[in-house]
């Protein structure tokens, strides 16, 4: 499959925001409260997206072919500064849409978020996800391993989230 990733721009939020809704509905159904899943309105993701990329604060890319963008991912400074310093950069989100997931397009989202964290100075990168969230696998099998893990609130529910981690950005490329 032929497809490109680029850095996001502010025409790309709409399409961020399908990429954004749609992927929470297909990734956590089963795992957050349907009723939140159901609130989700792409509208409102796209004025965030908007407002998120004119701020220009994190990396956001996409991944896409002629058509549409079918996939982003942001990334930036670690929001909760790691005391050892060695995941001092952090994958925010990356999405891909259901008919786009196993094709490596994730895999080389993931490489181009890398290597523009390493060109800023960035040592390591680490990612926080739900527990149950099936992505767990597809970060280890990209040589992440566990860092920490925390509870925190979807919807009224309590979820376990872990965080894993890169000690070195260069093992991603």
């Amino acid at each position: 499959m032929r497809f490109t990733i680029r850095r996001a721009e502010i025409a790309d939020a709409a399409s961020i925001a399908r990429v954004h809704v749609a992927s929470w509905r297909s990734t956590y159904g089963g795992i957050v409260p349907q009723a939140y899943l159901d609130s989700l309105e792409e509208t409102v993701f796209a004025s965030r997206w908007q407002q998120w990329l004119g701020e220009q604060k994190v990396t956001t890319l996409v991944a896409g072919d002629d058509v549409a963008v079918f996939g982003f991912i942001s990334g930036g400074l670690n929001r909760e500064p790691d005391p050892s310093d060695v995941y001092d950069g952090e994958l925010y989100a990356v999405y891909l849409l259901e008919e786009y997931q196993r094709s490596g397009i994730g895999r080389a989202m993931v490489q181009a978020l890398a290597a523009i964290l390493r060109d800023e100075g960035r040592k390591g990168m680490m990612v926080w996800l739900l527990e149950a969230n099936s992505a767990a696998g597809f970060y280890r099998r990209l040589g992440a391993v566990d860092v920490a893990s925390r509870e925190i609130e979807i919807g009224g529910a309590r979820l376990a989230e872990i965080a894993l981690g890169w000690l070195d950005l260069r093992a991603l490329l």
